[in-house]
């Protein structure tokens, strides 16, 4: 089939296949201990298989499937390390990569949201996807005034597959959760459930980019593409260069991972300041190290894919900051305080506040240093402590509540605290907090 698997029946039956794979691993993993097997041998090579499953049907499907596999992607510095490898790189083939859609499926859909004498409009266009993402797949041209372009064309079908793997997704959670210790997938399903409607429109698309290319037009450190047309389900913006995020975390030099880390800090804080939009995709895929050949020696961040954003018009919200700052200084009254006035504590639980202090404080370790790396260890450290049932951590999480106008905030923080430790980078990160982030540097001794 050219177009995205359709028929509900058979997506549902692809996605439900992951979990039953998973387990039938498991029962020949078995048997193969029994047989005599050393464990260590079996287990990686359950693994492998699993991981291998796992990226050939989230990468078919596309849709909703590759999009919770894309965000699964990120929190992959969270796994084990004698888990994480096979997923690592599974995971992240999922960042760029899906089987492509036909050259005559895109030329079709070009002819009809941008006409039939569309080539007009291209003085070059490349029919091999230069990208594929979980709704579109992106084309390299020259547009008729010489700008390179990206031309990003969604696959026919994409709205009814996104909504249908979700719906599927959520029904198998619970068995796709142990892959992630601390992450608990069903609200993050749901949240991307609710953000279907938005990511399929082109058109809130294209102006919330285009808000951030005129912010970021004269920034020396952070670039992002203007748009050129959008027609439905077709948006050609300028085409971004550089190296993407993925092959820094692959390959980079420790000076390249630090620079991409304090800069992806930098957007992530100084975004919503300045535009009133929280970029919500931070995956690898969506962020590029550019040369600037104005500063040689020095990179920008490029930034692409604006289809899903969070609309905070006053900027990331003052208490996330104040609560910070307090943390730091040691409140805890105050902290619990404030917790419990913005919703993230009910009003019928009763917390000790020295224990909710005890529990943020290595999650905000990186706020209080002037410099500080990240890396898949500490995300473990993290993970582990609050997955842990034995843990006071794990048993004071139960009781705290997430507000849904934080939702998208808490899941942008994790994703990019994850792309961080992938990055393993070392920067002054609180810097950049003080820089940006409203209530944060409101006290002596924080300035």
């Amino acid at each position: 089939m050219s177009d995205l698997p359709r028929k509900a029946v058979t997506r549902t039956a692809k996605l439900a296949a992951l979990p039953l794979g998973i387990a039938g691993r498991a029962t020949l993993g078995l048997g193969k201990r029994i047989g005599g097997r050393p464990a260590d041998v079996v287990a990686a090579e359950m693994q492998q298989r699993t991981a291998d499953q796992l990226f050939k049907v989230l990468g078919e499907l596309k849709g909703g499937a590759m999009k919770f596999g894309q965000v699964l992607s990120v929190f992959e510095a969270a796994l084990p390390e004698e888990v994480a490898g096979p997923y690592r790189a599974a995971l992240t083939k999922l960042q760029d990569a899906a089987p492509p859609m036909p050259a005559a499926t895109v030329h079709s859909v070009l002819a009809e949201r941008l006409g039939e004498a569309w080539r007009d409009d291209f003085l070059e266009f490349e029919d091999r996807p230069a990208a594929a993402a979980s709704i579109g797949q992106v084309h390299r041209g020259v547009w008729k005034d010489g700008r390179a372009v990206a031309v990003k064309v969604q696959y026919p079908g994409a709205g009814e597959a996104l909504l249908s793997d979700l719906n599927q997704l959520a029904r198998v959670a619970r068995l796709i959760g142990p892959l992630i210790p601390g992450l608990d997938i069903k609200p993050l399903i749901t949240e991307l459930r609710e953000r279907v409607s938005e990511e399929l429109d082109y058109g809130l698309e294209a102006k919330a980019q285009q808000i951030h290319a005129d912010e970021f037009l004269d920034d020396p450190d952070i670039r992002v593409p203007a748009v050129v047309a959008q027609a439905d389900q077709v948006l050609v913006t300028e085409w971004l260069g550089g190296v993407p995020l993925a092959e820094i975390i692959a390959r980079g030099s420790q000076e390249e991972r630090d620079r991409a880390g304090q800069l992806l800090v930098r957007f992530l804080f100084a975004g919503p300041a300045r535009t009133g939009l929280l970029h919500a995709d931070p995956h690898p895929g969506n962020f590029r190290l550019i040369e600037d050949h104005r500063r040689p020696g020095e990179w920008q961040l490029g930034v692409m894919d604006f289809g899903t954003v969070d609309r905070l018009p006053e900027g990331l919200p003052l208490p996330v900051g104040t609560a910070l700052r307090m943390a730091l200084t040691g409140d805890a009254g105050a902290v619990l305080e404030m917790l419990r006035s913005e919703g993230f504590v009910k009003p019928t639980i009763e917390l000790d506040p020295d224990a909710v202090l005890d529990y943020l404080r290595p999650m905000i370790e990186p706020a209080a240093k002037d410099r500080f790396t990240f890396t898949r260890a500490w995300m473990r450290t993290q993970a582990a402590r609050i997955a842990d049932p034995r843990s006071p951590a794990h048993n004071l999480g139960k009781q705290l509540n997430l507000p849904p106008s934080y939702l998208l905030i808490h899941r942008v923080t994790l994703s990019t605290i994850g792309v961080l430790c992938q990055l393993n980078a070392e920067a002054p990160f609180r810097e950049e907090m003080l820089e940006w982030l409203p209530g944060f540097a409101e006290d002596e001794g924080l300035g």
